[in-house]
């Protein structure tokens, strides 16, 4: 009130003299109050009012990308909306200019709200009687989709507010960003990669003038303009855009034409569902992060996927299937197929193979044939035996029918022949194998307390991701190091360790490479393949597992098939079910013929059988006696010098050795002398030297070579005379012997087991196959149920054998 005074008898006074003065300062003081005032209700605002600014937990959807940043699989954020963080520099440069033509022209000069749009709005709404436009600024609609508000004045006041708290705290491009990030684009689709994704399937960098304009005006009207549902209402709207550019001289009329050729294509709106097991275990593994960026190739990723689901319908039921594939440079993970189709529940398409336990079979073998030739117990000719054995109360078999007698290292891994890996083993050490496989980062799950002999069979659990990172080593020097799942791994320091040594590794691999592909009809055409890829299958007890790993010098690639519930699939091995599988993927890849480089200290020379030494070592007396030790001659790949000679348990603790030194007497025909002093000038002895056979293996060899052709008897020795080990004989049936029923009769066939000689039990095999332990005079008769070639071998307590091979008609 005493302003009022004051001011009353101010304005009394004469007005010629202090009117415009005093009224010109009252008026400045006023507006100063209130523009102060002003400020001060705004700050206040502001600071009990805060923007609701987006953050990546909240705001945006858990992505899961492949190298290129392509979305594999992403999981809705809290509200089921779907958002992909994008930056202005990801976004062609051709959305920003129909976006700011279309949307606000002067969005780089305006301080939030444009008067002159507002107005011209204002208008347009009066003319038409309703809301035709709201005059609202980039700036103005991020402020409604962070703050939404009712369409009244106080609502539009409160988007004056909020967009003015934008230009204060963020600058043009971080709001312009938010836009990028948040606009509508229809349903749950949310933000400009997310829209571009969704409808073109394409990151929006790499946006047409077309898509670029009819994106830029989706979020004018989301539900009406959807291209998946209303193609035409968008091309109308699009082309609207495109007229706009042409109008404002942003486009040229060549380009807008150009634009208007493109065809508005009505895609289905769906998310991506790519390496969706992958995704799951990595965005549990996130800590929460929002873009997950992998190693991932999504372009072989989901051509895989497509194969397998249609391959997998080839298998029996509830069967499924996985593929790991891994880049030998970097170790990064290209291509995770943990099962056949997640979305088939009746092949368990939710459970992750890569990571489940199972038994490996056969997988292990190429890694204790590289550490026994780091041992310096074999080279890749070794010879080796496979014979029936037993090791205690464990009595394996092969695989495949039958026993092969002797067999080369090379030949043994090829084949995947079990007896003599068991017998490798045997002399390796089951635990220091599995220590050391461990220690180089392949985990082993034994049954029981400690390792043992089975677990080269696959009598122990690991997985198909250790196992194809363990043979990553054969293309990299024997060096292992962890797989990178995410591009953020490939720069962080990691510390290889050493499986085997480079010279084993690629000795091994080559073994492995000479194998011939599937499906091939000779090793010629093996030769002529257009690629080179090292592999070994595996097919563990009961048909449960079958296995596929091949490398070469860019690639290590991993299938498994099977049940995973754990029921035999009868029929299927690793050779028949898993290695067309990873033929596939390797054709796929045309990895070609690229060969892993050789290191130093590798060298081929020839090798004799059965002393398994260089010719040149076997004997210093002349050529012919040299050819005598040498029954076989063969080219094996050596390792540091190391030529090891040939060692059999069998007659490691035998009294003579190898080769076997013995003086033989010379008697003339009249002379009776017992002794090798000579009782006349006719009468001496002569020094002999042979070159023994495992004695396991003669019943495989030629009669020369047997100790009986090679040893005279022992009447004929000097002083000690040498007694040939008791020998075992199958009697009553002879090598290639003919059963058939007889005429008109359905009674089978059936022969006497019987045996002479030998020491012990006997333990009668039928193709590779255990079935009698027998007491010395015990005798069984065996029906002869299925036709075709049988083996039969039969093999005492002291190792000595026999067989012969049969035909059932």
């Amino acid at each position: 009130m005493q302003l009022m005074k004051v001011w009353g008898r101010r304005i009394s006074r004469p007005m010629y003299r202090l009117l415009p003065n005093r009224r010109l300062q009252q008026l400045l003081r006023r507006s100063a109050l209130l523009g102060a005032s002003l400020v001060l209700l705004l700050f206040t605002l502001d600071r009990c009012l805060p923007l609701q600014l987006p953050t990546d937990n909240q705001f945006f959807a858990r992505t899961l990308v492949d190298e290129s940043g392509r979305p594999l699989r992403a999981f809705a954020d809290q509200y089921g909306i779907w958002r992909y963080p994008v930056t202005l520099e990801q976004v062609s440069p051709s959305y920003i200019e129909a976006l700011l033509a279309y949307e606000d022209r002067w969005f780089w000069q305006h301080p939030g709200i444009n008067p002159i749009a507002l107005a011209r709005a204002l208008v347009l709404n009066i003319q038409h009687s309703r809301i035709v436009s709201g005059g609202s600024t980039l700036s103005m609609q991020v402020a409604r989709l962070l703050h939404p508000h009712s369409r009244t004045l106080m609502g539009k006041l409160q988007q004056v507010f909020r967009t003015l708290q934008l230009e204060w705290h963020l600058s043009k491009t971080e709001i312009l960003t938010l836009y990028l990030n948040i606009a509508p684009f229809g349903g749950t689709i949310e933000g400009v990669q997310a829209a571009s994704y969704t409808y073109l399937n394409k990151s929006a960098d790499n946006l047409t003038d077309a898509e670029a304009a009819l994106l830029a005006v989706l979020p004018q009207s989301p539900t009406r303009l959807r291209p998946d549902l209303h193609p035409r209402a968008a091309e109308l709207a699009r082309n609207k855009v495109l007229d706009r550019l042409r109008e404002f001289e942003r486009w040229s009329a060549s380009r807008v034409a150009a634009a208007k050729l493109e065809t508005v294509y009505a895609l289905r709106a769906q998310q991506d569902q790519v390496a969706p097991l992958l995704a799951r275990r990595l965005v549990q593994q996130g800590n929460g992060q929002r873009a997950i960026e992998t190693t991932i190739d999504g372009e072989l990723q989901r051509s895989l996927e497509d194969y397998l689901a249609n391959a997998i319908n080839n298998f029996p039921a509830q069967t499924s299937a996985a593929i790991l594939v891994v880049d030998n440079r970097n170790s990064a993970v290209k291509a995770y197929l943990g099962s056949a189709n997640f979305a088939d529940k009746t092949r368990f398409g939710h459970v992750d193979m890569i990571t489940a336990i199972r038994s490996p079979g056969s997988t292990l073998k190429p890694f204790l044939f590289a550490k026994a030739i780091d041992a310096g117990m074999i080279h890749s000719e070794s010879l080796l035996a496979d014979v029936p054995r037993s090791w205690g109360d464990y009595r394996p078999s092969n695989f495949n029918s039958g026993f092969i007698g002797p067999v080369s290292a090379t030949n043994a891994l090829q084949r995947s022949l079990n007896m003599p890996f068991v017998e490798l083993l045997d002399r390796y050490g089951p635990k220091r194998f599995s220590t050391e496989l461990e220690n180089a980062g392949l985990q082993l799950r034994t049954p029981g307390d400690e390792p043992n002999l089975s677990l080269i069979l696959g009598g122990t659990g690991t997985n198909l991701e250790q196992l194809v990172q363990s043979y990553t080593a054969f293309a990299n020097h024997g060096l292992v190091q962890p797989l990178s799942y995410l591009k953020k791994q490939l720069t962080e320091p990691k510390q290889p360790r050493y499986l085997v040594s480079p010279q084993s590794a690629w000795i091994t691999q080559k073994v492995l490479a000479d194998i011939a592909r599937p499906g091939s009809l000779n090793t010629l055409a093996h030769t002529q393949q257009q690629q080179t890829l090292a592999w070994k299958t595996g097919t563990s007890y009961g048909f449960r597992d079958s296995w596929a790993i091949g490398v070469n010098a860019n690639y290590t690639i991993g299938v498994w098939v099977g049940r995973p519930d754990g029921t035999a699939l009868p029929g299927h091995s690793g050779r028949e079910s898993a290695a067309p599988l990873l033929f596939s993927v390797a054709d796929y890849l045309r990895i070609g013929r690229v060969d892993i480089t050789q290191p130093k200290g590798i060298s081929q020379q020839d090798i004799c059988w059965p002393l398994g030494t260089a010719p040149t070592a076997l004997t210093q007396q002349d050529e012919e006696q040299t050819q005598s030790f040498c029954h076989q001659r063969r080219k094996a790949w050596i390792a540091n010098d190391v030529i090891p000679p040939t060692w059999h348990k069998a007659d490691s603790d035998s009294w003579q050795g190898n080769p076997f030194v013995f003086w033989k007497r010379q008697v003339a025909a009249d002379e009776k002398g017992t002794g090798c002093q000579p009782q006349s000038n006719r009468t001496r002895s002569e020094r002999v030297s042979v070159a023994l056979w495992p004695k396991v293996l003669e019943p495989w060899i030629k009669y020369q070579y047997t100790r009986a052709a090679q040893i005279p008897s022992a009447n004929s020795l000097c002083d000690g005379q040498y007694t040939h080990a008791s020998s075992l004989k199958i009697i009553g049936i002879s090598d290639g012997n003919i059963y058939r029923a007889a005429n008109n009769s359905q009674t089978k066939p059936s022969i006497s087991l019987s045996s002479i000689g030998g020491s012990g039990q006997r333990h009668w095999y039928f193709n590779g196959v255990r079935k009698y332990s027998l007491d010395a005079q015990q005798v069984v008769t065996h029906t002869l149920k299925q036709k075709g070639v049988l083996q039969i071998v039969v093999i005492d307590d002291a190792g000595n054998l026999d067989r012969v091979t049969i035909n059932v008609l």
